[in-house]
């Protein structure tokens, strides 16, 4: 009879039950909020699905996570050697491939003025790098911070694992995930403070066609060019042109498909459950991570901002011409940006068109970014 007390009582006390903490059961809650926001309001699920499971995940069963010389048998937990591709940066990287091969960059090329507009809504970045120094971040955790600014979440972990701040890589994760996916939230209020009803209703001069030679040229001199100036992006800008020129060169149809499709899926998967799973409560519900939150949303704010606000310029410059609220698609969030422009042009004025006018400073935006963290790597001597 004792033995088989002690069984029932062994396995009751293997229940989670037993060994969660009142943090474990507020990240499951934050979990089911996010997932109720991927799956009802349709807020970036191939984003947020993989990234609240993960979350789910490691809040019920901690070891799900654990390092292998923390393991009683020497073998580490599934998310745990998905998240090591994470720190290797290697999945960032298969993402900006993905990306890369997926985009046209045609909208950029036909209109090279959009390059100003991303780099001055790279302005969330800097600034954020800064305010997280202020508030006593060293030198290498301010910089991937500040990253989150991007709106580009690869890059951000990207960062971050090259300068060794795995310890807020998880925050900083989700933060950046969180506002890529809170785009159609976040941006239209800023875009509409700092413009007038009569700006918002500019209508834009057709894009000129961009030849194939043009297209073909462009992902190999942009390589050359920052790669030369900046060999630190090589990981991000190489495997982001490369997947463009799969797609623009036209004789590797295959490995466009793949690049664009099953292994942009796959990678998307491993990497949101992995950034997921990084959110133990132990390691998510600390003061750092309210105040990487905070900086996160200032950055990107502020990112937002300065592009609309380099738009309002360049409005003024070219005599009327140009749109301020393509300006704000410079925050790097490919293509969820250029369609908040599109959306917000549009209730100004239902027959306003911006979209393809939006996409040139939000591939330039990516590229802004990518450079960006190049620029800090290159300050760090990483």
């Amino acid at each position: 009879m004792s033995y088989i007390t002690d069984t029932l009582s062994n396995l009751l006390h293997q229940t989670a039950f037993f060994n969660l903490t009142v943090g474990n059961y507020a990240m499951i809650l934050v979990a089911c909020v996010f997932l109720y926001l991927a799956i009802k309001k349709g807020f970036e699920p191939l984003l947020l699905v993989p990234i609240a499971f993960g979350m789910l995940l490691v809040n019920i069963y901690p070891d799900i996570m654990i390092a292998p010389e923390d393991a009683s048998n020497g073998v580490g937990g599934l998310l745990h050697y998905f998240y090591i591709l994470d720190e290797w940066s290697i999945l960032p990287s298969l993402i900006f491939m993905g990306v890369g091969a997926m985009t046209d960059f045609g909208p950029l090329i036909a209109n090279p003025k959009s390059f100003l507009l991303g780099a001055a809504a790279q302005l969330g970045i800097y600034s954020a790098y800064f305010l997280a120094i202020l508030l006593g971040f060293n030198g290498k955790a301010a910089a991937a911070i500040s990253i989150i600014g991007g709106a580009d979440g690869p890059t951000s972990i990207f960062l971050a694992g090259k300068l060794g701040q795995t310890a807020l890589m998880g925050p900083i994760a989700v933060a950046a995930y969180s506002y890529m996916s809170l785009v159609p939230i976040i941006q239209p209020p800023i875009m509409k403070l700092f413009t007038t009803e009569k700006e918002r209703k500019i209508k834009m001069d057709q894009l000129r066609p961009v030849s194939k030679l043009e297209k073909i040229l462009f992902p190999i001199v942009i390589t050359i060019v920052v790669c030369l100036i900046l060999p630190t992006t090589a990981p991000l800008v190489g495997m982001l042109m490369l997947g463009n020129l799969f797609r623009e060169s036209g004789v590797v149809k295959q490995l466009t498909e793949t690049a664009s499709n099953a292994l942009m899926y796959i990678v998307v998967i491993l990497l949101g459950t992995s950034v997921g799973a990084s959110t133990s409560a132990e390691a998510f519900l600390n003061w750092d991570t309210l105040k990487i939150v905070g900086l996160g949303l200032i950055a990107f704010a502020v990112g937002t901002a300065g592009g609309v606000l380099f738009g309002k310029l360049m409005c003024k410059l070219s005599g009327g011409k140009i749109n301020p609220l393509i300006g704000s698609a410079g925050v790097s969030a490919v293509p969820m940006a250029a369609r908040v422009s599109q959306k917000v042009g549009a209730e100004a004025d239902p027959t306003n068109f911006l979209l393809m006018h939006a996409m040139g400073p939000n591939v330039a935006g990516v590229i802004g970014t990518a450079v960006a963290a190049g620029t800090f790597m290159a300050i760090f001597g990483v």
